[in-house]
C-alpha cells in the first residue's frame, strides 16, 4: 500500500486524533487514490446491477470519518484498517437497503475471489459474507480481523502482520485458515438456500 508522505500522514492523523478537523481535510488528498483503488477492487467483485461507484463509496467513507470526530490512528496502517471497517459497513448497509427495497430478494452479490477462498465460486451475498465474518470474529477475533484487513482493507500480509503485531507467517496462517473457514460457512449457507 504505497502512499507518499507517510510522515505527513502520521502527523495529520495525530492532529486529527487531537481534534483538528482540518487535518482530515488535508489528509484525504494524500490517501484518496489508495481508498479509490480499494473501493474499485470491491465494486469490481459485484454484479453489474449495483448502484455504488468507487468515488461515492470513498466519499461516504469520508463523511463517516468526519462524523467520527477525532478518532485516534497512530499511523497510516491503522487509518486504512479503520477505513476497511467503514467500507465493509457501507457495503453491508447498501446491500441491506437493496434487499429491503426488493422485499427480501436479490441482495447485492460479492463474488469471493480466488485470493479469499482459494477456489472459484459463483459469488456470495455480501450479507452472507458479513454474517459469516461476524461469526468467525466471535469464534476467533484475530482471524476475523485478518480477513477484514486483507479483504476489505486491501492490506498486504506484511501490513496486516505489522498492524496486528504478529509475524507475517502467523498472518499467512490465519489468512489461510480464515479463507477455508469462510468457504465452508458460505458453501453451507448456499446449500441451505437452494434446498
Amino acid at each position: 500500500m504505497p502512499v507518499e508522505g507517510s510522515q505527513d500522514i502520521t502527523g495529520m492523523l495525530t492532529a486529527w486524533g487531537n481534534g483538528d478537523e482540518a487535518a482530515l481535510s488535508r489528509l484525504m488528498p494524500l490517501v484518496y487514490p489508495e481508498l479509490r483503488r480499494i473501493a474499485r477492487k470491491h465494486l469490481a467483485r459485484r454484479f453489474p446491477d449495483h448502484t455504488l461507484e468507487s468515488a461515492g463509496l470513498v466519499n461516504e467513507a469520508y463523511l463517516k470519518l468526519i462524523r467520527a470526530h477525532g478518532l485516534r490512528c497512530e499511523n497510516r496502517l491503522q487509518f486504512f484498517a479503520l477505513c476497511a471497517q467503514i467500507i465493509r459497513h457501507i457495503l453491508v448497509d447498501h446491500a441491506r437497503k437493496r434487499r429491503y427495497a426488493k422485499r427480501g430478494g436479490g441482495a447485492v452479490q460479492v463474488p469471493l475471489d480466488e485470493a479469499l477462498i482459494g477456489a472459484r465460486t459463483g459469488g456470495a451475498d455480501v450479507l452472507a459474507l458479513n454474517d459469516a465474518l461476524e461469526t468467525l470474529s466471535k469464534v476467533d477475533p484475530r482471524k476475523g480481523r485478518v480477513v477484514e484487513l486483507r479483504y476489505f482493507g486491501g492490506l498486504s500480509v506484511e501490513e496486516t502482520a505489522e498492524l496486528l503485531r504478529m509475524s507475517p507467517e502467523t498472518a499467512k496462517r490465519d489468512w489461510k485458515m480464515a479463507k477455508a473457514w469462510l468457504l465452508r460457512e458460505l458453501s453451507g449457507a448456499t446449500r441451505a438456500v437452494t434446498r
